[in-house]
């Protein structure tokens, strides 16, 4: 049912939890949407999308480190809008934590975004599930044109900072290599807006348009797949 209880949930997952620790006992790792702390120089709605775009991003980055156990985005996506949490568009690290339980996660990861016409700012906040404490801010700040580069840098630190070892050498090598232009990434994120929004066929349009731009966007490719087989 839509609207079972946070608790009723809470039970469920900690009931789960030491069956799933016993399959993969990785730190889990979810990513929240960013908040946009107040930016000028783009359409709204590019801003707007950015607030899932940049999780959906950190996420993939993440997830290229085999020691962790990153939670998929559609994953918490569904939940915040089941439970009608950060409604406002804000999740305070007590929420957070308590999400972070539901889905078995070490760390919960926020955080905020400004884009000041063209200069560009992130800010993560990395929580512990266990205390609902922020233990640590990290930041990354550039051009907006290189904006797949500062996702990479901010989730380098991240990974850092939540004691991940180091990327395998032949992985960080192929990760490094690749930069994906920030006009693909805008059709990425907004391609993931319309699909929160229920509107796949916007969602879709979207996705192609950023496999337009860049033919091995792997994510967007993704999506697509995500999207004709539900």
């Amino acid at each position: 049912m839509r609207r079972r209880s946070f608790v009723t949930l809470a039970l469920v997952a900690l009931a789960l939890t030491p069956a799933l620790r016993a399959q993969d006992t990785r730190p889990g790792i979810a990513v929240l949407p960013f908040e946009n702390g107040g930016s000028y120089g783009q359409d709204k709605e590019n801003f707007e999308a950015l607030q899932q775009g940049i999780p959906g991003m950190l996420i993939s980055e993440l997830g290229q480190n085999p020691a962790a156990r990153v939670v998929d985005r559609d994953k918490i996506q569904s939940l915040i809008s089941e439970q009608d949490l950060g409604k406002d568009g804000r999740v305070d690290a007590t929420t957070a934590a308590k999400i972070g339980k539901l889905v078995g996660a070490r760390y919960m990861i926020t955080g905020t975004f400004v884009d000041l016409y063209g200069r560009f700012r992130t800010d993560a906040r990395i929580i512990d599930v266990e205390t609902s404490e922020i233990i640590k801010t990290v930041k990354s700040e550039g051009k907006r044109e290189e904006l797949f580069k500062l996702i990479q840098g901010l989730s380098e630190k991240l990974m850092a900072e939540t004691k991940l070892p180091p990327l395998p050498s032949q992985v960080s090598q192929a990760v490094k290599g690749r930069n994906v232009p920030t006009e693909a990434l805008t059709y990425y994120s907004r391609a993931l807006l319309y699909q929160d929004r229920g509107d796949k066929g916007k969602a879709a349009e979207f996705f192609r348009k950023a496999t337009e731009i860049f033919p091995n966007y792997a994510e967007a490719q993704e999506g697509l797949k995500k999207l004709a087989g539900g």
